[in-house]
């Protein structure tokens, strides 16, 4: 107890220069928690994706589609229990800053894919019946304010016009990691309207999603579906839900290690500064150990002091920067919108950031400990005036 007491009384003996050391490692503390909540978010499609699903699309890119006509012929192969299609669309609502995932979907098999999102069931069949109809995640209605029966009209880029909608459904996630920002509509409506203005570009589908009988047949089941379309005009690529989202990240994969290593930077940094603050505590106070040490106190107990202090100093800067972490990221989730799918502060962030305190807590008491303990008695005393 009278350690305890005399480690907070130095801690807060120059308030001053104890407080703007605090307050820097609670701004390093944030910025440390709310960059790797980026890097968690960027990966939170691939982190949410289901093993029992495959996705399938043409070999050569994206950008070139598969015939509908291989739908069947998917589904006949041993291993599968269901199949559906999509494509993207790529439309703007509004201004080219609103952007959202969009697309045009196999209505009837589309969501029994996915349990993950939640849809009523009275929503999804108003959204089945309705060509136009459309279904949008709960985070993308709260974004703009989209409610049931609302018109929605998207500019087309990937299909050029101008397209309208209608909100028949608002899906939650099954889970907090779920994707809540997409935007769902009939694939029956795009090939109609693409049968009437380019009748090249009906039939034809952006990725094939398979629902497995197992998880553990995902390789079975890919190699299979891309051999039934070797050597055809449309060759097939079938990897995991999960390797097909990581393409998309891979892509981006400079910036994340950037963000990666800006967000260690960062704690580098308050390191050096709290270690400049715990070498000038202990430099003005080596008569005070010297004093110590000429009363029978060992090297031990100076040690457990400075360490105590900095435990302190730092400890007090991490429970604020983590409390202040949760709201911050809140708000920057609501300022990005749509642009990440799930933009939450993990566990495993918070954990990091009570690591990264200790060790800038460990660190930055090293050195001074170090010359405590060695400190002469005569040395010390010297200091006096």
């Amino acid at each position: 107890m009278y350690y305890l007491k005399m480690i907070f009384r130095n801690a807060l003996r120059h308030r001053l220069r104890s407080g703007l050391t605090v307050l820097g490692i609670v701004v390093a503390i944030v910025a440390f928690g709310l960059l790797r909540t980026v890097v968690d978010a960027w990966y939170a499609g691939a982190e949410a994706a289901s093993k029992s699903r495959l996705v399938s699309r043409n070999s050569i890119s994206l950008v070139f589609s598969l015939p509908l006509a291989y739908s069947n012929k998917i589904r006949q192969i041993d291993g599968v229990k269901a199949v559906s299609y999509a494509n993207w669309f790529g439309g703007v609502y509004v201004t080219e800053k609103n952007f959202f995932p969009q697309f045009a979907v196999h209505a009837p098999t589309y969501f029994d894919l996915y349990p993950e999102f939640v849809v009523p069931p009275a929503q999804l069949r108003d959204f089945q019946r309705d060509r136009k109809g459309a279904i949008v995640g709960r985070r993308l209605a709260n974004t703009y304010g989209f409610k049931i029966g609302d018109s929605v009209s998207l500019r087309g880029t990937i299909f050029p016009g101008n397209w309208e909608f209608v909100i028949r459904g608002i899906y939650d996630g099954a889970e907090k990691k779920t994707d809540v920002s997409q935007f769902f509509f009939q694939w029956d409506y795009l090939n109609e309207t693409m049968r009437k203005v380019a009748p090249r570009r009906v039939n034809s589908v952006g990725v094939y999603v398979i629902g497995l009988s197992g998880a553990d047949r995902a390789a079975e089941v890919a190699a299979t579906v891309d051999a039934t379309f070797k050597n055809s005009l449309a060759e097939t690529l079938t990897e995991t839900e999960q390797a097909f989202q990581l393409g998309f990240v891979s892509m981006t994969e400079a910036i994340v290690v950037a963000i990666r290593i800006v967000s260690y930077l960062v704690i580098f940094i308050i390191m050096a500064v709290m270690a400049n603050t715990m070498a000038m505590t202990v430099r003005e106070r080596m008569t005070e150990y010297a004093t110590l040490k000429a009363l029978g106190f060992g090297g031990g107990h100076l040690a457990a002091l400075i360490f105590g202090e900095a435990a302190v100093i730092s400890g007090l800067g991490a429970m604020l920067g983590i409390f202040l972490t949760y709201p911050l990221a809140e708000k920057f989730g609501k300022a990005t919108g749509t642009l990440f799918p799930a933009f939450r502060v993990h566990d495993e962030t918070v954990y990091l950031q009570l690591a990264c305190a200790a060790l800038i807590a460990v660190i930055a008491a090293l050195v001074p400990c170090w010359r405590a303990a060695r400190v002469r008695i005569v040395d010390g005393l010297r200091n006096i005036g």
